[in-house]
């Protein structure tokens, strides 16, 4: 049977990253695999970064989600018989920030994906930038996705290099635990069940170790479901701005509170030469690094964002007469 990993987490906390790590490493084992990215967009930007691991081992997939979630069910179940089919070793679904996770054990419990497929390990990643305080609905996705995973997995710890591992577990299990009592979950989390360390160093005895992590069974109060959920990401799409624009547009756009709750803006612009300038923005950290490939778009994620604002901010800077946002 073909073993099944889900790396949940709420919107921006780094899954892709750790995906692409996570799945190298199955690809040095000799082992054949597959990555469906279930996401809420229509244009995922993670596939971009995920391309270079593309290969006759490693088959790539995505599910556009939104509208009809009966509709979307039946296509991630119609996915998932595709994949069964092929008898890959192992299956890594990466799904949006937004996700239900009755979707997922629905699915592999139904003929005949449950003679095909058997749950590997629930892996869900924790932003160690995360805010004290998030906003009822994200409280919510952040308690609900990491409820039944095997492990979780601290992301950015190098934001922090002064705080001790110590420390930063206390922060992230007090914060956690609220989350979870708030759905009434039967599960509190202990500093054992969170992996921290420095991704750069992470080797092929930690990732060995957290792809046998497995996963839990809780339960707990289903406040949302997926449609309800106010979080998004919006999509500004034919982007062309002149590099010496692109962070100063970006710090504007997440400092100004009037363009709503902005948690992450990702994408990435042309440049002169032929190349992509990529963006990867939280607050009060903006990363802009060069790349070979790209797609001419600006992923904003956040909560009641107002898109006529940001895009009124992107117009102001935008050379491309097709600009569109979604």
């Amino acid at each position: 049977m073909t073993k099944v990993d889900l790396i949940t987490g709420i919107l921006g906390s780094g899954k892709t990253t750790f995906l692409k790590k996570y799945a190298s490493y199955f690809l040095k084992q000799g082992k054949k695999i597959a990555i469906l990215e279930n996401d809420f967009g229509a244009v995922n930007i993670d596939m971009m970064m995920l391309r270079e691991l593309r290969s006759e081992n490693c088959h790539i997939e995505m599910i556009v989600g939104g509208g009809d979630p009966c509709c979307h069910k039946r296509r991630f179940k119609t996915q998932l018989i595709s994949m069964g089919m092929q008898q890959f070793d192992r299956l890594i679904i990466e799904p949006s920030g937004i996700f239900d996770m009755d979707e997922f054990f629905d699915a592999l419990h139904e003929s005949p994906l449950d003679k095909w497929f058997e749950i590997g390990s629930i892996l869900t990643i924790i932003d160690a930038e995360m805010e004290d305080t998030l906003s009822d609905q994200m409280e919510y996705l952040l308690a609900s996705e990491s409820a039944c995973c095997g492990k979780l997995i601290l992301s950015k710890r190098s934001s922090f290099p002064d705080e001790s591992d110590e420390h930063i577990s206390e922060r992230i299990m007090t914060h956690l635990n609220k989350s979870l009592s708030k759905i009434k979950c039967d599960r509190q989390f202990r500093p054992s069940d969170l992996f921290i360390k420095d991704w750069e160093e992470l080797d092929e005895n930690d990732l060995k170790k957290l792809s046998s992590s497995g996963y839990r069974g809780s339960s707990y109060v289903k406040k949302y479901s997926s449609e309800d959920i106010k979080s998004a990401s919006h999509y500004f799409m034919h982007i062309k701005l002149p590099e010496s624009e692109i962070r100063p547009l970006i710090e504007k756009i997440m400092s100004d509170h009037s363009c709503g709750k902005i948690f992450r803006i990702k994408g990435s612009v042309p440049t002169s030469d032929g190349k992509w300038i990529k963006i990867n923005a939280v607050l009060d950290k903006t990363e802009l690094s060069y790349s070979d490939e790209g797609q001419p778009v600006i992923i904003v994620i956040g909560d009641n964002i107002d898109v006529k604002k940001i895009s009124t901010f992107i117009s102001e800077k935008n050379t491309d007469n097709e600009f569109v946002f979604i």
